[in-house]
């Protein structure tokens, strides 16, 4: 993919125009290990990005940069539990990491799948809602047609730039942005965040 389509296409929104000017080009790059991106979904959950950052450090601190399901089934609660994570964040970990194991859903098996199907596949763990399948479709994934509108961030920064309230609103903006819809969402979020 050319950095010159997705451009292209977002900038025939004039809003979104003033974002690229203004925040300069992003990426999207696929993450290294899949497992690893959907437990960072599930830390972040309902937090801020401030403190799902200093959870998320504490608990990978305790893996030593090796965050695989085994290991995640190997230590025990306290020590999640002490890096900042609730009972039922533990849990969900602990689910994510029993699917990792005993199912395919290895990252060249998500990857051949559509965007519906990994929301399904991923959502059919305990823990693991919409939200968090449309963060690894992004992050783990790199795909780059993808409107999160169950991200907070998404919609407040949604109606401020655009003075929209409703979600069918905020798709009507977002629809101009196809195939590229990811690329507006990280727009979307710099905006917000800044």
């Amino acid at each position: 993919m050319n950095t010159d389509d997705w451009k292209r296409v977002l900038s025939r929104d004039p809003v979104m125009a003033g974002l690229v000017e203004t925040h300069g080009a992003v990426t999207l790059t696929p993450a290294e290990n899949a497992f690893e991106r959907l437990c960072v979904s599930i830390i972040n959950q309902q937090l801020s990005t401030a403190s799902a950052e200093a959870i998320r450090e504490r608990v990978f601190g305790l893996f030593d940069g090796d965050l695989t399901p085994a290991s995640v089934l190997a230590v025990d609660s306290e020590p999640l539990r002490d890096a900042g994570l609730s009972r039922t964040k533990v849990e969900y970990l602990r689910n994510t990491a029993v699917a990792f194991r005993d199912r395919d859903l290895s990252q060249e098996r998500l990857s051949s799948l559509s965007n519906e199907a990994v929301v399904d596949e991923l959502t059919r763990i305990k823990g693991i809602g919409e939200w968090s399948a449309e963060m690894f479709l992004i992050f783990a994934l790199g795909r780059e047609d993808v409107l999160p509108l169950g991200d907070l961030a998404i919609r407040r920064g949604l109606a401020s730039l655009y003075d929209v309230t409703e979600r069918d609103e905020m798709r009507t903006v977002a629809e101009p942005w196809r195939p590229y819809r990811s690329y507006g969402t990280l727009y979307v979020w710099r905006a917000y965040e800044s």
